[in-house]
């Protein structure tokens, strides 16, 4: 039997370095890329190690192709490379640190975004069977990352190179990465965010009504209506699964909102600040330079330029 680990592990680092090879082709730059040809994808590459950022991380499967990455969500730190994901079953703000990365070897990451409307829909056309119990804490967890899931991640980024097979392949195979991961240990993160009644389903009706109110007041009493939880267990379970309370939550959304505005077009501070829910523009100035390090304009030029 141990005769075929050496293939497996030849087997998993060939396909990690194709995928490496993949990512930098279509990330050539230091930064954020989407795929506009497969939504659901991103890749992320970065030249050197870096100090903690911001990030919102949606719900995803995350890996690094090549590099390796910290991220910070509560208390806890959660460490990925190319052996270990990162799966997500809440959006949640987090902070993350680049940990290997240089201008010969730089970090690219895999990142891909689930629905879990999809996740839903497989569950149920499949019958599979219900978590075992329920998962506590926060909506993240890291893991080892299955063979099969990496090669089928690989099969869905090198439909890039062959776009007239996107429209037909691509939703197979992220259907298929989206089982492989069911049926994985970390699956079970995803099965309890579906459970109807469960507290992680509760919690992301939560998110999604904050969400769509980002810009309002946040009116408690509308909110726990929505995810149908008393007030107490709403701020206790909001919290232990995104390591915010609501408020907190609103406003990470408010901040993220805003600097993608200043970023998509130049905008008078106090325009954005208003735009996103802040009556306030002192306090929008000393919220934001808090979570992203510089003050609005500073930090949209900063990233533009970084961009450009």
């Amino acid at each position: 039997m141990s005769s075929h680990f050496p293939e497996i592990a030849s087997n998993r680092a060939e396909i990690t370095a194709a995928l490496a090879a993949l990512a930098s082709r279509h990330a050539p730059v230091d930064g954020e890329h989407s795929m506009a040809a497969i939504p659901a994808l991103h890749f992320l590459r970065y030249s050197t190690p870096g100090k903690e950022q911001a990030a919102f991380a949606k719900v995803s499967l995350i890996f690094a192709a090549q590099g390796a990455k910290t991220v910070f969500a509560g208390k806890a730190a959660y460490y990925y490379d190319t052996a270990h994901c990162l799966l997500t079953s809440i959006d949640m703000p987090v902070t993350g640190r680049v940990e290997q990365a240089s201008r010969e070897c730089p970090y690219l990451c895999f990142y891909l975004e689930i629905d879990l409307r999809q996740v839903a829909e497989l569950v149920a056309a499949h019958q599979l069977p219900p978590p075992d119990a329920p998962q506590h804490g926060l909506g993240i967890s890291a893991g080892e990352l299955p063979l099969d899931v990496l090669e089928a991640c690989y099969r869905l980024a090198k439909l890039l190179d062959t776009p007239k097979h996107i429209p037909v392949l691509a939703p197979l195979i992220e259907r298929e990465i989206l089982y492989r991961l069911l049926m994985s240990s970390q699956g079970m993160r995803l099965r309890q965010a579906l459970v109807a009644g469960g507290r992680t389903f509760k919690v992301n009706r939560a998110v999604e009504w904050i969400k769509a109110h980002y810009d309002a007041p946040l009116r408690i009493e509308e909110l726990v209506r929505h995810a149908n939880m008393s007030v107490s267990s709403l701020h206790q379970h909001f919290k232990e699964a995104t390591g915010l309370s609501p408020l907190q939550y609103q406003k990470r959304l408010r901040l993220f909102a805003a600097r993608s505005m200043m970023l998509k077009q130049p905008r008078d501070v106090g325009v954005v600040a208003g735009a996103v829910g802040y009556d306030n523009l002192s306090q929008f100035h000393r919220e934001y330079k808090r979570l992203f390090g510089f003050p609005p304009l500073q930090d949209a030029n900063r990233l533009r330029a970084e961009s450009d």
